[in-house]
Formats: structure tokens, sequence, C-alpha cells
């Protein structure tokens, strides 16, 4: 039997113990809410856009009234093609800081996207060059991490590797973090790329190793609920082996611009809008993901 069905037979057998066990001024609903998370992804912010990026994560904290974000990458507009100078870079990452000045009571676990590294540096050596760079300016531990909050276990990828995949040293870690577990930990994973949907059959850009991926989360199906990405700037939902992979579009749409002739709307990828995702993550481990879009 089901949890929840159990938990609501327990409540009929049981009369009002249950409704007299929620904290005073809550909705049932509401107390079975173990966190609500922002999900934004491809910022691929600018010195121009700052003011628009600062109007989304406004609308976020005061209408949704968030725990924490998850940034899916991209955050900056692009370090990664072959004629980025030094001052691009850090004109990029001033606005980025800048960004986020009106979240900065929030913690923002970020993963790496595909434009955020600088690779055209003078030499590896530079304290600029790649990832570890990028890893110091998004404030996080390592380009892959994982931690806990409300009984929840969330895992951060890099997909940053090889065919879009994760290298062997990443692998056998995410292998041990989810066998480390106890059982029936609910787990959210992110990365940068989506690890399987209906959009990369047109545009490409999902993980290369999702067989991998997709064996891995079966032998921990009980743990592994979603799998979060951006990368395709589209607004994507596949479920498989009962894993909800959400690819939620772009906060930057068309990267802040109008659109051109395919796109379905004013900023529009495709027929994607910007926008962002709010994340509702229950108590007995299911959850729900919402894309919703903004006018910024």
């Amino acid at each position: 039997m089901k949890r929840r069905n159990w938990l609501k037979n327990a409540g009929l057998a049981a009369g009002s113990v249950l409704a007299t066990s929620f904290p005073k001024n809550l909705s049932s609903e509401e107390a079975r809410v173990a966190l609500k998370v922002a999900h934004i992804t491809d910022v691929h912010i600018t010195s121009q856009a700052v003011p628009r990026f600062q109007a989304c994560l406004q609308e976020i904290v005061k209408k949704h009234k968030v725990d924490f974000f998850l940034n899916g990458g991209d955050s900056i507009m692009a370090a990664d093609y072959a004629d980025i100078t030094r001052d691009r870079v850090m004109e990029l990452w001033t606005a980025w800081d800048k960004g986020i000045e009106v979240v900065q009571d929030y913690e923002i676990y970020s993963c790496l996207g595909n434009h955020d590294m600088w690779w055209a540096a003078p030499d590896r050596q530079d304290e600029m060059y790649g990832k570890d760079y990028v890893v110091k300016r998004l404030g996080i531990s390592n380009r892959y991490y994982s931690f806990d909050k409300e009984g929840w276990h969330f895992i951060i990828l890099d997909g940053n590797n090889e065919g879009i995949s994760l290298d062997e040293e990443q692998f056998i870690w995410l292998k041990d973090d989810l066998a480390n577990l106890p059982s029936n930990t609910p787990t959210v994973l992110m990365s940068h790329y989506p690890g399987m949907g209906v959009a990369p059959h047109f545009v490409g850009g999902m993980h290369s190793d999702y067989k991998k991926l997709k064996s891995l989360f079966w032998e921990h199906k009980d743990k592994v609920k979603a799998f979060l990405s951006g990368h395709n700037h589209l607004d994507d939902y596949a479920k498989y082996n009962g894993v909800q992979y959400c690819c939620n579009g772009a906060m930057s749409g068309f990267w802040w611009g109008e659109g051109d002739k395919e796109s379905a709307g004013k900023g529009y990828y495709l027929e994607t809008p910007p926008g962002y995702a709010i994340l509702t993550l229950y108590k007995d481990g299911t959850f729900e993901n919402e894309y919703i879009p903004h006018s910024y």
C-alpha cells in the first residue's frame, strides 16, 4: 500500500489524531510541505539584463516564499567562445554578483553550465581558466557535490565533460553518494544538461551517458525522484522508471532578446517563454514541479 494511502486510512481509523498533529494556523496541505525551492537556469546574465534578472528574483521570493535557490548553470551570457577577453569575463561575473544582491539572504546552490567557463585564457595556470574559477565565482564547494535539507537529499552534477557526461571520478562518487543514503531518502539531482527528455530529440544537448545514469537510478529507485536541468531553454518533462526529468526552460528565454521567426511569442525560445520553476517538496517524498513564465 502506498504511504499516502496508508496515512489516509490511518487518519480515518484514528479519528482526529492526524488533524490535531498539524502546526497551528497551517492547513493540512501546508503542513505536508518540507521545502519550497526555486529552480532558475540559463540566466545568461549581461550588464544590461541585471534589472530584469533582479525583478525575476524579487518576484520569486515575494510571491513564492522559497527556502533556497537551485541555479542550473549558464549563469553568464558566454565566456566559452574563442574571442572572449578577460575584461568581458570580468564584466559578466560582476553583473552576476550585482544581480544576486537582491537575494543575498538566500542560499544558492549552483552547477556549471557550458557557457560559464573561460577556455581562452592565456594558459591553464591562469586563475580565471576553466572550471575552478567558476566554482569560486559561484561560491560552491566543488564542481559536483551534495547536501541535505529537511529530509531531502540534493546532488549537483557537472556534465561538462567529453560528450556531455560524467567523468569516471564523478560517476564513482555519485554511485557512492547514492549507496550511502538510507533507504527511501528522497533525492533530487541537478545537471545543466537533461538526463533524458523529449526536446533533445530535436535540439540535442542531452547527457550521452543517460543509459548509465538511468541504470544507476533504477538501482536506487526508492530514492531518486527528480532530475532537474536546463541548457535547452525549453519546458520539457519526461518520466521514466519513476524518475521525473524536468528541463525547466530558461530565465533568459531567448537570451533576453525578442526572439526569432520560430519564437511563439516575445522572448520565447521556440514554444517556451522565459521563466523559472518552483518545486514543492513534501515530507512523504513526493514533489511538484511548476514552470512559471515571467514577463520581465
